[in-house]
């Protein structure tokens, strides 16, 4: 292991972030709304997770040991391969587990063609598995060097805070929505495209 815990930390933080913001870029785009995604803080920690198993299960695309014997156009790909299926596993079975536990459909890409299943498809887990791999290929490592780069001590002290904070945050939002049985929804609201107010449909 090259990072210390409390700087895998740190990242899962920053990367739950960005999972946030990722998916309600989407559906600014698709559907003109953001909202709380089911949380109360503005971080999805699976999004961090995955990335920090990702890591120890794969490491990055150039270095992963898996494929070390193999040219590095053929380690890519294969590289790609394997976080499309983990991503393909994955929402599979969050999707499943969520539906069954709160009675809800977590998503639905039954309108996707080449779907498997109602919570996975080829489309979506080409597109979530280039984009992890372009990640881990050219912003892992810049992003781990700038937080080995911070104070040691702020970063030991920070790091617990946030992994509790998020996990917290997590299990009262989900335990909501499976006492609910309906979306965690705390706040939505419109966007606005040139001058136009699209709403969800």
């Amino acid at each position: 292991m090259r990072y210390s815990f409390c700087e895998m930390g740190i990242m899962i933080a920053v990367v739950s972030f960005l999972g946030f913001a990722v998916e309600n870029t989407w559906l600014a785009v698709t559907k003109g709304y953001v909202d709380n995604r089911n949380m109360n803080l503005p971080f999805l920690l699976g999004y961090g997770l995955a990335l920090a198993a990702i890591y120890y299960g794969l490491g990055i695309p150039s270095e992963t040991p898996l494929f070390s014997l193999l040219p590095g156009r053929a380690r890519l790909l294969l590289y790609f391969l394997a976080v499309m299926l983990c991503v393909s596993v994955g929402e599979i079975v969050l999707g499943r587990v969520t539906e069954r536990l709160c009675r809800i459909e977590y998503w639905n890409y039954s309108w996707i063609p080449l779907h498997i299943t109602k919570y996975t498809s080829v489309p979506t887990s080409v597109g979530f598995a280039a984009m992890i791999t372009l990640f881990m290929e050219h912003c892992f490592q810049p992003l781990m060097a700038a937080i080995s780069r911070m104070d040691g001590r702020a970063v030991r002290v920070a790091a617990p805070v946030l992994l509790v904070l998020l996990a917290t945050d997590y299990l009262y939002c989900y335990g909501q929505m499976m006492k609910r049985h309906s979306f965690y929804e705390k706040w939505k609201m419109p966007v606005q495209w040139k001058g136009l107010r699209r709403h969800s449909v």
